[in-house]
């Protein structure tokens, strides 16, 4: 029960990944132009949005990491 409690975390953390770096706006602006991203684009550094973008990113990244050597050493 609980292999299946860390799979299912392991997938959501995952594809919270794959959307949360899509929302990143890189240099050609990415996905977070289509939601008004290229507002903030104009101020010159981070902006606050940003910031937290990268906050919970590394929090979703921590998360999966843990969750993946969790499986790792459940499985063998």
């Amino acid at each position: 029960m609980l292999t299946w409690l860390y799979i299912v975390i392991e997938v959501l953390a995952a594809v919270g990944l794959v959307f949360l770096i899509l929302m990143h706006s890189g240099k050609g602006g990415g996905l977070s132009d289509m939601f008004g991203g290229s507002v903030g684009a104009a101020a010159s550094g981070s902006t606050v949005v940003e910031r937290n973008l990268d906050r919970i990113t590394v929090t979703v990244a921590i998360v999966f990491a843990l969750t993946t050597l969790t499986l790792d050493l459940r499985l063998q």
